[in-house]
Parts: structure tokens; sequence; C-alpha cells
């Protein structure tokens, strides 16, 4: 099958251009998976389905919610793409689904409809009002979902082999969008569709991709080591899968960002549960694991990845070139929940599971840049962040690009928060998350 003809490929065409033809094609598609007769279908078209598609539908009084992740080439792959059953089976808090369909290129999951928020609404909520009980119970939730995923990552924990880190589905989030199949051609995929060759617009100032690939960054007054050419680079020789099997393997859901992660209160309480395995996997490397998670639902945040329009509106930024060097102001900062999830992460998920790694001999030395290339591919190939190429406007994109590079490089000189975090989950310090003033990006 190829790319043209996969009906999911199709539909999330016409999802975009909003023509009415989506929700038609998706009936179809429906009725002849699981033979279903579909009525009131709605297609959400919200900020967080940057890669998928989602919406709701009735069968007879019955409300259902249905999900599918696209990538590219998706539909040449042979049902590695979710696999509920292997997070359920591991103890970890996941919704299964109603009806599935793994059919290469025709991959769609259908859960019976709630009522509860994803975890990213609720939060998106708290950043606007800054409602210090709610985002307790947001936080103590967050506390608890790490506990017991970090419960099932150190079950599961266990030598893998090159060969099964390579099968493993997560690698199309990272590595297989630097490059392009089955040569493996780089720069490729979306990194080359995205910038090379592209012009890249800021407040102030307008780089061609050949100046600004190589230019430093020097962010709110603090230079930084490398470029975005060399993190590109280096994340090409590091995150490819051949090399991630030194840290182990667990199972894991591998994507979940909080537009996958319900939210559910309970009184004064609140539990969290995934959804979308897309991604899940039995030899997830260990260092990517918590990765997007750790990007997608904290530092992404407020406004600037899924609501630039927003961010256009609330936060102020400028840019100017001098000499290869760009140099970048802004007020943009983590909201003060945002803040308390980073140290939840640190403390509840990232600095055990290290300590774990150490103690069985499967953290390697280079630990701390596999997390921060990671990092660094979550903005940066998830969408297309030059202003003008989809959503992004000057402002989101240099603000973008630069928390890009702070996650993925070192300052040259002092600390941002970036490097306050890996120092507070270092299994050999001492150093905790909260023992140092509170950083900003």
């Amino acid at each position: 099958m190829s790319q043209s003809s996969s009906r999911t490929a199709v539909i999330r065409d016409h999802a975009k251009q909003r023509d009415g033809i989506a929700e038609t094609l998706l009936v179809e598609l429906l009725h002849d998976l699981f033979q279903i007769d579909v009525r009131n279908l709605v297609i959400n078209h919200d900020q967080y389905s940057l890669n998928s598609l989602n919406g709701f539908f009735e069968v007879g009084d019955a409300p259902y919610f249905f999900k599918f992740h696209q990538e590219e080439n998706e539909e040449e792959m042979s049902g590695e793409y979710y696999r509920a059953d292997i997070l359920a089976r591991a103890g970890l808090p996941v919704d299964q689904p109603a009806m599935m369909s793994t059919l290469p290129g025709e991959q769609i999951l259908v859960y019976k409809r709630r009522t509860n928020p994803r975890f990213s609404d609720v939060l998106r909520t708290i950043d606007d009002r800054h409602d210090d009980d709610e985002a307790k119970r947001a936080v103590d939730a967050e506390r608890k979902l790490n506990e017991e995923v970090l419960a099932v990552y150190l079950k599961t924990l266990h030598p893998v082999t090159t060969d099964q880190v390579v099968k493993e589905p997560i690698n199309r989030l990272f590595y297989d969008r630097l490059v392009t199949g089955p040569a493996e051609t780089y720069p490729g995929g979306r990194l080359a569709s995205f910038y090379v060759g592209k012009e890249f617009s800021f407040p102030g100032v307008t780089l061609s991709w050949e100046e600004f690939s190589k230019a430093r960054f020097v962010v709110n007054g603090m230079e930084y080591r490398n470029t975005i050419a060399e993190l590109f680079d280096l994340a090409h020789e590091r995150v490819d899968p051949a090399r991630l099997a030194d840290a182990g393997g667990v199972t894991a859901h591998g994507d979940a960002h909080n537009a996958n992660v319900w939210y559910e209160r309970d009184g004064t309480d609140a539990t969290l549960s995934f959804f979308d395995p897309a991604f899940a996997g039995e030899h997830i490397p260990t260092l990517l694991a918590e990765v997007k998670a750790t990007f997608h639902n904290i530092l992404a945040h407020p406004y600037w990845l899924y609501e630039p329009a927003v961010l256009q509106e609330k936060a102020s930024a400028s840019a100017r070139y001098e000499n290869g060097t760009l140099f970048a102001d802004f007020d943009w900062r983590l909201s003060p929940v945002r803040q308390s999830l980073l140290q939840a992460k640190a403390e509840t998920m990232w600095k055990p599971l290290l300590a774990a790694l150490k103690q069985r001999g499967l953290l390697p030395a280079d630990w701390r840049q596999v997390i921060r290339l990671g990092l660094f591919l979550c903005p940066t190939l998830v969408m297309n962040l030059r202003a003008g190429a989809a959503t992004h406007n000057p402002t989101s994109s240099l603000i973008g690009f630069s928390v890009a590079v702070m996650t993925g490089s070192d300052p040259i000189k002092g600390e941002d928060a970036i490097t306050h975090f890996l120092a507070s989950i270092d299994p050999k310090a001492k150093r905790s998350f909260s023992s140092a003033r509170h950083l900003q990006p």
C-alpha cells in the first residue's frame, strides 16, 4: 500500500482542509473495519492533534471516542502500532479500546466515550487561572502516576539487543524523522522537508538555513555551546536505534503527552490513566521512555508549541544576528504549575530510574546527552517550527528554537533550568531539585 492510498492519510489530509470529506470517509472506514453504522461523527480540531486525529461518534445510543496517529510511511508497517494489551499486561494504568484496527494504513482505536477531561485540558486551564488548589491536585496526580509507571519500569527493566530496539515503533518519533528510508539518507525525513534550504523569520531578522543552522544561540544573555546543525548531527549519531541498547529497555507507553492521559477527579484527589498507545513497546530504550512526557507536558507550555497565536499576544520577543550569533530575548517563562511538574518528574521518575540503571550497570556515561538530544528532537520534529510554514509565527518560532537549543545544549557558562534539572537527577549527586534557586528557561 502506498502513502497516497493510505486511508488514514487521506482522511487526515481532508480534515486539515476542513472540506467535510474527512467525516464521510471516516464513517465509511469505521463501517468497513468494525461493521458498525456510525452517526453524528464529529472531528475534534484541537491544538494537540499535531500528528493524529480524534473525535466522537455514536452507534445507536452509545457514544464513542476515536483516535488514530498518522505517521509518514505508517502504512508500510505490519501492525507494530496500537499494541494496547502490552501496557495492561505490564500493570500500567491504561484505558482499553472497545474496538481496534492494526491494519497497515487503517490503524485506529475506538473507546467508549468518557466525560472526564484529558490532563492536557486541565493543565491548560490552570496555566490561565493559576488555581493553587487545582494545581496541587494535578501535581499530586502526576506524582502518583510517575510512581505507578516507575514501578513498571523497574519491574520490566532488562538488557536488550540492538535488533529488539530497532524494531520498536518509538523510533518513528525520533531517529526516523531525521532520515529518509530505506537507505536512511541524512539529512532526510522531516528535518529535510521542514528546514534544510528554507528561510527562518524571527522578530527583527530573517536568516537562511545556512546562517541559522550554524548560528550560536545567546538566549536572554546566556550563550549555548551547540548550534542547531550540531545538535541534529549529534542526534543522528547517538539516537540511532542501533546505539540505544546500552541503557536496557522497559515496557512503556512511549508517547505519554497529556493529550493521551485521562484526568479523573475523585473527591479531593485525582487519578490519571493512559490511552492511545500508538508507540507502546516492551523493549523501549530506557532513556527515551519518559522523554516525550517530560518535554511535551512541561517545556512545551504555556502556549508556545501548541497555541502560537495565543503566545504572540501574551509574550514579547526580539532577535538580532551578529557575526554568526543569534541573540534571542523574550519574556516567556514556564508557568508555576509546569515548574512543579518538572520537579515532580525529576524526583519521582528520573532520579530513581537513573539510580536503578546505575545500580544494574546499565547507565551509559553520556546519559545526559542522550536525554538532551531526545528532548531537542521533540519540538523540532513534531511539527514545523518555521514561521509561516504551518501555525508558527516569528515570536513562537524564536522561542521554540531557543527552548530546543536550551534542552539540547549545555550553556557555555552558568546554569539554566535544564542543567539544574539534569544535575538534580544525577544518581551520583546529592543535590535535589529544590536545593537551588528555581531557574527559568
